[in-house]
């Protein structure tokens, strides 16, 4: 491959081009091109850092899939979590979550960013740790902490983690039953109300709000406490199921 070929040459342009799906093009052609050539990824690097383009993202993208990403590319990409795009926003996710399989460094700086980065950072880096499925004591209590983040999407999106952390213990429970009962913001308690029946928990105060919740004048509160008791209850006899077929 000829990395002076004039094609190459454009498509590096056109990752800074204004057309999302020329820039799409132009990064599916480099990424297998940039991986057998050594050289074109030192010109991609070099690009990274560079002042005076309109978009990085692209560049970092490529360079993500290659082996051993730079701290400037894992940086970019954390970055472009806060991109106004969800979809974008959603292809840097995934792909951080592939780096971080093999980066353990890159779930640290996860971590730091539910608690430093912007709404859209805090509720995409939730949602990487959600999908990396991890069940250790410092990212759960990272979802517990992100329960009291001042922006309330942040707060559904710790919630929506939650509720697949079989680890929760009863201390967690009881926050998430605290939320519940005081979030100022109703999207949050409806899913909290889910979150928590998903993971089973049927104490006598969270049955009694949900009881008292499930005839509210309000139709969203009142479908949320329907909802989350009916998980309860199919919960409860797949339990029952399971115990009288031993």
């Amino acid at each position: 491959m000829d990395i002076h070929d004039g094609q190459i040459t454009a498509l590096i342009a056109s990752l800074d081009h204004h057309d999302k799906p020329t820039i799409r093009a132009a990064v599916d052609a480099l990424i297998p091109l940039a991986t057998e050539s050594f050289e074109l990824r030192e010109i991609l690097d070099r690009r990274l850092t560079a002042s005076g383009y309109k978009n990085y993202w692209p560049v970092a993208y490529i360079l993500g899939h290659l082996s051993q990403p730079s701290g400037a590319c894992i940086a970019n990409l954390l970055d472009t979590l806060d991109h106004r795009e969800p979809d974008i926003r959603w292809a840097m996710a995934l792909l951080l979550q592939r780096i971080a399989k093999d980066e353990g460094s890159v779930i640290k700086l996860l971590i730091e960013l539910c608690s430093t980065g912007t709404a859209n950072q805090k509720r995409m880096a939730l949602y990487c740790i959600r999908d990396l499925t991890l069940s250790d004591s410092v990212t759960l209590s990272t979802l517990l902490m992100a329960l009291r983040d001042e922006d309330p999407t942040v707060r559904v999106a710790a919630a929506i983690c939650l509720k697949l952390r079989a680890d929760l213990d009863d201390s967690g429970k009881k926050l998430l039953l605290e939320v519940y009962t005081s979030d100022a913001d109703p999207k949050v308690r409806h899913t909290v109300a889910i979150a928590l029946a998903n993971l089973g928990s049927a104490s006598e105060e969270f049955l009694a709000v949900l009881n008292k919740n499930s005839e509210s004048e309000d139709n969203q509160t009142k479908k949320a406490a329907i909802t989350a008791l009916a998980l309860l209850e199919k919960r409860r006899s797949a339990s029952s199921g399971s115990q009288s077929n031993r």
